[in-house]
């Protein structure tokens, strides 16, 4: 994963960029979740 550097400041793109990423990370663990509910729902009732 790369890492910002503090002399760089952000362009609009970089900042639509960061908010796509953020969600298509939401996205795919909700459906994540969806997928495997039988597990996460076995491990919270432990």
């Amino acid at each position: 994963m790369a890492t910002k550097e503090s002399s760089e400041s952000e362009t609009p793109l970089d900042e639509v960029m960061e908010d796509i990423r953020g969600e298509l990370v939401r996205r795919v663990a909700a459906a994540d979740r969806d997928a495997n509910r039988d597990i996460y729902d076995a491990l919270e009732n432990e």
